[in-house]
């Protein structure tokens, strides 16, 4: 169970990740000694799963973010599916859905042709009956801060 001095070090870390470890213990009332312990067991109880930094995508050419709806045909290749969604650097995410379609990926490409590779890639996938693309236009909001109160 998370205390109120917990979410306080949580709600700092998700608004500035690199806050330092003396900053928090400033803001939070507390010793630095005691925020790296209360960090340590919040990474040790899965609470903290990772630290990131957010990049630019259009820095780095990247300029298509793509949406792809993955129909399966049965479950019966969900594994060899996540172990090619997790080795793919031009996934960034994959969701299992209800609904239309299986699987939802969230894909990167620096132009059409390399998106139409990633996409032929995908649909020669074992199971993979068909694919429905969205094409991002502009994003509104893209975070990953959660309520934790």
């Amino acid at each position: 169970m998370l205390d109120d001095l917990d979410i306080k070090i949580l709600e700092i870390l998700q608004d500035k990740g690199r806050t330092k470890r003396s900053e928090i213990a400033e803001a939070i009332e507390m010793t630095a000694p005691t925020v790296s312990e209360r960090l340590n067991k919040l990474e040790d109880k899965g609470v903290i799963t990772g630290y990131y930094t957010k990049l630019d995508k259009k820095r780095f050419g990247y300029d298509i973010t793509t949406f792809i709806m993955v129909h399966m045909e049965s479950s019966k290749h969900y594994k060899t599916l996540y172990g090619k969604v997790e080795k793919h650097p031009n996934i960034l995410e994959c969701h299992s859905i209800l609904g239309e379609g299986s699987h939802l990926l969230k894909v990167i490409a620096k132009n059409t042709d390399e998106l139409e590779k990633v996409l032929a890639e995908i649909q020669s996938w074992p199971d993979v009956n068909s694919t429905r693309s969205f094409f991002v236009l502009s994003t509104l909001k893209e975070t990953t801060k959660i309520n934790i109160k």
